[in-house]
């Protein structure tokens, strides 16, 4: 498939807690939304696979326990699925939400309050802005955008126009990962030094070819070069293709594969529980080994992350081996947190280090409560929304689970390593001035002056644990070690 337009041109022309312990109503603290009697009006930009069956259909259900919203418009380029998703919001919710082709349309003639974004991710960008300056709050599926410069824009746009903002990893709502950046921080694992994720699937079709092709799918029925974004230069005018438009995930000029559908979803919860946020080092690897049914991303894939606090980030997955999986771990010198796979955790083990290391024979390996867990029948995406719609009664752009400064830093680690897969080449990023250059051998050598000199452990932000778990014993011979100068031996030698 060929590449999108120059995105230099089109970076320049886009210009609860409660929830989780048990909801009777998932709908109990928006009551008061924007004042006590105003709804909070919602529109939707293409409500496609996730945008009909996780957006459409939560808030649906929200509003039906009493939510104090409303779902009053869509804009989708595909008439059947316009169609479709209008007559599902009438039945749920007894109103007939205005219908709309193009999204800008709706922003200007439609008295919104927040959109819900479910379009491909060369979309994301360009309509994340367009809807916060148009003063409207803002829930994007993830990935938040296809390239990190765009990340950083968004970023930046929402911080400027104080609206609020969250982007759709859900399982960042899901309270563990706030308990488990406690533990850490209070150094229940001594200096952490690594964290490893995975996404791992298996298909007898190949991946995303189980989104069906219809017949029903045609040119008559959408609107192709507006769901490519030839005006807007987001992609090249191409014939249309069913595959193309149902399996866009498979094509880069669209989508990243597993980088950004599925390892930016653990991605950004391991740096919500770490704490950390961009990295400074990614390289990627992979390749295309199995699915080779004319797809453009990779089947197995590798992210590895450096961050400033000295930690490590190792993301990996295949797409063709599901039932061996590697386990979601982060590791310190003191021990480990070993959380399995999946996102619901009742419990997460912690697996001490031995006492020869730790000098401490009182450390056993045990299992931690989750401190609220998951409550049953409710999903993670119903505590995603919730906090999102809470967020927005507060005026409150900070309460969100997943905000854009989160989201850009995960974007940053996946779309780097995708980078660096694509163009073999590592990928130096600057977080407090989004430049990304290439490696140059300074990140090795900073780690070599920082062992020479004797200095101190890096930590992870909001560290209070002092030295614990974070400093070596030194054996009485290496008084020993030094270089002899002309002939003689060292001070202690």
């Amino acid at each position: 498939m060929p590449e999108p337009v120059n995105r230099r041109h089109f970076i320049k022309t886009t210009g609860t807690l409660a929830a989780a312990a048990g909801v009777s109503s998932l709908a109990s603290a928006s009551a008061n939304a924007k004042g006590s009697n105003e709804r909070i009006r919602i529109g939707f930009i293409g409500p496609g696979g996730r945008g009909f069956g996780a957006h459409v259909k939560t808030l649906a259900k929200m509003k039906n326990n009493g939510a104090n919203i409303e779902l009053v418009a869509v804009a989708e380029v595909y008439s059947n699925q316009r169609d479709k998703v209008a007559d599902y919001i009438k039945q749920q919710n007894g109103n007939a939400p205005a219908k709309y082709v193009d999204y800008r349309d709706m922003l200007e003639k439609e008295e919104l309050d927040a959109v819900c974004i479910g379009t491909p991710d060369h979309w994301h960008c360009k309509q994340i802005i367009d809807s916060l300056n148009a003063g409207k709050h803002v829930y994007c599926e993830k990935p938040m955008t296809k390239y990190v410069e765009e990340a950083m824009q968004v970023a930046d746009v929402w911080k400027k126009t104080g609206k609020v903002m969250q982007v759709g990893v859900q399982s960042s709502s899901l309270p563990v990962w706030k308990q488990v950046n406690e533990l850490l921080k209070e150094g229940k694992l001594g200096k952490v030094l690594q964290f490893q994720t995975e996404y791992f699937r298996n298909s007898n079709m190949g991946q995303w070819r189980y989104y069906a092709l219809e017949k029903e799918m045609n040119p008559k029925t959408i609107d192709w070069k507006r769901w490519l974004g030839v005006e807007e230069g987001l992609a090249e005018d191409v014939p249309f293709d069913r595959a193309v438009y149902r399996q866009w995930r498979r094509f880069w000029p669209y989508g990243s594969g597993m980088f950004t559908d599925l390892f930016v979803h653990r991605t950004t919860t391991m740096l919500k529980g770490t704490g950390l946020r961009f990295p400074s080092r990614v390289v990627g690897a992979g390749g295309i080994y199995l699915e080779y049914d004319g797809r453009d991303v990779p089947d197995v894939a590798t992210v590895v992350a450096d961050f400033d606090s000295g930690v490590q980030g190792l993301i990996n997955a295949t797409m063709c081996c599901q039932e061996s999986r590697i386990q979601q771990t982060i590791r310190g010198h003191y021990g480990s947190f070993v959380f399995g796979n999946g996102e619901n955790f009742q419990t997460f083990k912690f697996i001490p280090e031995r006492p020869q290391v730790t000098h401490n024979s009182k450390l056993k390996e045990e299992d931690i409560k989750v401190n609220i867990p998951l409550a049953k029948g409710v999903h993670s995406t119903d505590l995603h929304f919730q906090n999102w719609i809470d967020a927005i009664s507060k005026n409150d752009p900070s309460f969100c689970n997943n905000p854009p400064d989160l989201g850009a830093a995960a974007i940053a680690t996946v779309i780097l390593g995708a980078r660096s897969y694509r163009e073999d080449r590592v990928f130096y990023f600057d977080g407090k001035t989004g430049s990304i250059t290439d490696g140059n051998g300074s990140w090795s050598k900073q780690w070599e002056q920082r062992s020479h000199a004797r200095k101190e452990a890096a930590h992870i932000p909001g560290w209070t644990a002092g030295n614990y778990g974070s400093t070596l014993d030194e054996p009485d011979y290496m008084k020993l070690a030094g270089p002899w100068i002309n002939g003689k031996p060292p001070q202690n030698g």
